[in-house]
Parts: structure tokens; sequence; C-alpha cells
């Protein structure tokens, strides 16, 4: 078992997925409250990662980061150095590979409630702020919960984005896919099977669990109201 590349995964999924709460719950919420007749070119953005291969997306990240990149140009300005092959390379590139399975949940969720709510907690005076964590944030807990842990699974299962940017540095960016993709190139299936196994049955069993809970949440509610 490589013990360095499960906990460097389990590090970075969940850096990933604290950091998309704080970054996706913001577009989300302008996603599903926005008038703008051009929020759909920000809905096609943030859901390009779907589409987008997973080395086209690594590609041009790696362009953005290297020496002649703005945000390579910019790190090094900074002091911070050039972020390929390092792991902070691989926690924006997970943010940015992993951003729709956390903003779109939480878009669906809070558009989901009910906006007299939303328009009584503004007549009684309480600000914008107040109202989405006194109202919709506590209604749309279940959309939020599924979005992190949606983001923190598609990161520990990452490969295309993550080879790309991080390569396969042992201890500093190799992770349990890129671990499982060299024992099946060097034929060694047990080492292989030792990974991949806990790996789909932890990702099961999470995902199993949060839409268990995001189901009873919704019961909850329909029958509160």
């Amino acid at each position: 078992m490589d013990w360095q590349a499960v906990w460097l995964t389990v590090r970075l999924a969940a850096v990933t997925a604290a950091i998309l709460l704080v970054v996706g719950m913001p577009i989300a919420y302008w996603l599903a409250f926005s008038p703008r007749r051009w929020k759909g070119v920000v809905e096609a953005l943030v859901a390009l990662p779907l589409v987008l291969p997973p080395t086209v997306l690594g590609f041009y990240l790696l362009v953005a980061m290297g020496p002649n990149g703005p945000l390579g140009r910019l790190t090094e300005t900074l002091g911070i150095g050039l972020l390929p092959f390092t792991f902070e390379g691989l926690v924006i590139a997970s943010v940015v590979y992993s951003l729709p399975f956390a903003v779109q949940p939480m878009t669906v969720a809070f558009a989901a409630v009910d906006r007299g709510l939303i328009e009584t907690a503004w007549t009684l005076g309480r600000w914008r702020t107040a109202t989405f964590l006194r109202v919709i944030l506590p209604l749309s807990l279940g959309g939020v919960v599924t979005g992190a842990v949606l983001s923190f699974a598609h990161t520990i299962g990452e490969f295309g984005v993550v080879l790309m940017i991080g390569g396969n540095l042992p201890g500093a960016t190799r992770t349990i896919s890129i671990a499982i993709y060299d024992d099946v190139q060097a034929l060694d299936y047990d080492g292989a099977a030792a990974l991949a196994l806990p790996l789909l049955v932890a990702s099961f069993v999470v995902l199993a669990v949060t839409y268990t809970l995001r189901g009873r949440r919704v019961g909850t509610w329909t029958a509160a109201a």
C-alpha cells in the first residue's frame, strides 16, 4: 500500500473541497438569483470541465502556470515560484476541475428555496447576508453538503489533470490514481487492487450516505411544509 499517495490524495481532496465551499457558494448564489441575461455564459464557464477532456484542461492550466503564462508570471513576481509539479499547483487545478461538481448542486438547492421566505426576511429588515445565513443556507444544506462531498470524491479520482499539472513525484504530486496506473503498467495487479478496492468502497459509502441524508432533509422539509 502506497500510504504516501493515499495521504496526499486525501489532503488534496480535503483542501479542494474546503476551497470550493468558500468559492462555490457565492458563485452558486449569484447563478441562482441573478437576473442577468448573460448568466448563461457564466454557467457555461463553470460547467466547462464537465465536457472538456481532462488533458485539454490540464494543458491550458499548465500553460497558464508556466513561466510564460499569466499566472506563472504573477507567482514569480510575488516570489512564490512556478506552480507546476507542486502540491499548490494540484490544488488550483483540482479546484478548477471540480468546480461544477460543487457549484451545480448548490445552485439547484438555492434556487429551490421559497422566494416568499426570502422576501419576508427582507421585509423584516434582514440584510442579504443575514437572509442567506439564516434562511437560504439552512434550507439548502442538503445541496451544500452534496456539492462538498461530490467535489471531494471527484478530486480523489482525478487522473488526467493531476498527471498534466503534477507529474508523478512521490510524496509531492503522486496521487492514488497515478499510483494505480503505475502498478498496472508494472503488471503489479495486486498492488493496484490494494489501492483501487478501498477507493471504490469509500467512494460508494460516502456518496450513499450523502444522498441518504439529502433525501431525509428533503422529506423533513416537505412534511414540515
